[in-house]
């Protein structure tokens, strides 16, 4: 590890090979957390280059737990975080959403590190209980039409970093690396990302694959679209800059769709917008990334379309039920 720090700390690259390595051994134990904690912080002063990320993403798919979810079909949701914003639980309402439109949902997610409440901070909350079990996450599927991989069931090797992360408590490159390492492989997936830059080598990596994709970065800096502005979508078909008027939506303020200060201040704000009261900022934010969604599985033609569907699956009360399906569960 010596010797990689010394490299990177004179602005030298890994190769996809040297990264996949390294990160390899990282997983398997054999740094301390002093070399683990000036690794991540390399890359907090550069940016990451495209080979290092991709060899990451291979050694931690490689040490994941596999699971075979590709009989439903099913899709993901999942931002990178990272971006400060402290928006409200936006890609895990969504997934309840475009889970009630017909769409099987796979969602990865972890506890939140540089935000206040994570997705898996929030079902927790709620009293899902994680599991990596093929059979009950099947059962979950066929009942609910969602469920949801919590990272440390499925990624054993992060419990080296997770403790270091969370005292650092700001974003790092493993926060780049949340919606590249879903272990269900989801062959639909929409990601979000903090800069412009990671959704460029984002673009570059998912064009690898066989997947239908949808890359977001609001030109705001936030990981999804909030609807503040324009935001710049990536897919396999080219990239576009998409309004709030492309929705049939209005412009929002961005104090209108904060996250709350805690855990049990994010829960009420869920519920609120799952029940179709939270207020038109928070309603027509999930509608948008909701619809997104649905046009990436190829649910809808137009994001207007996507967003009628959205709506009505939150106002008709289907999306609840969807939630209170897998709560059950």
């Amino acid at each position: 590890m010596k010797e990689i720090l010394n490299r990177l700390s004179r602005f030298n690259t890994l190769s996809k090979e040297e990264a996949q390595d390294i990160l390899t051994r990282i997983g398997q134990g054999e740094f301390n957390n002093s070399h683990l904690a000036a690794f991540m912080a390399m890359y907090m002063m550069r940016p990451i280059t495209v080979d290092e990320l991709s060899g990451f993403r291979a050694a931690l798919m490689e040490l994941c737990m596999p699971i075979d979810l590709s009989a439903y079909d099913g899709m993901d949701l999942c931002g990178t975080g990272g971006d400060g914003k402290n928006t409200f639980n936006i890609s895990t309402l969504s997934a309840f959403v475009v889970a009630a439109c017909g769409q099987h949902v796979v969602k990865h997610g972890n506890y939140g590190v540089s935000s206040k409440c994570g997705s898996s901070n929030l079902l927790e909350h709620f009293g899902y209980e994680f599991t990596n079990e093929q059979g009950e996450l099947e059962r979950q599927l066929e009942t609910s039409g969602i469920c949801f991989l919590h990272a440390p069931k499925f990624h054993p090797a992060m419990r080296f970093v997770a403790p270091i992360r969370k005292e650092l408590g700001i974003k790092t490159f493993f926060n780049m690396l949340g919606p590249l390492v879903n272990p269900a492989k989801p062959k639909k997936q929409l990601a979000g990302v903090f800069d412009h830059e990671l959704a460029r080598i984002y673009n570059y990596l998912f064009q690898e694959t066989d997947a239908n994709f949808s890359i977001v970065y609001d030109l705001n800096g936030y990981d999804e679209c909030s609807l503040t502005g324009s935001t710049k979508v990536f897919t396999n078909k080219g990239e576009q800059i998409v309004k709030p008027s492309d929705f049939q939506l209005n412009k929002v303020n961005a104090e209108k769709i904060a996250g709350g200060d805690s855990i049990e201040e994010a829960a009420k704000i869920f519920t609120t917008i799952l029940e179709g009261k939270g207020n038109s900022e928070q309603q027509s934010v999930v509608y948008a990334n909701s619809a997104l969604a649905l046009q990436t599985a190829g649910k809808c033609e137009t994001l207007e379309e996507g967003k009628s569907m959205a709506e009505e699956a939150i106002l008709s009360g289907k999306a609840l039920s969807i939630f209170k399906k897998l709560m059950a569960a």
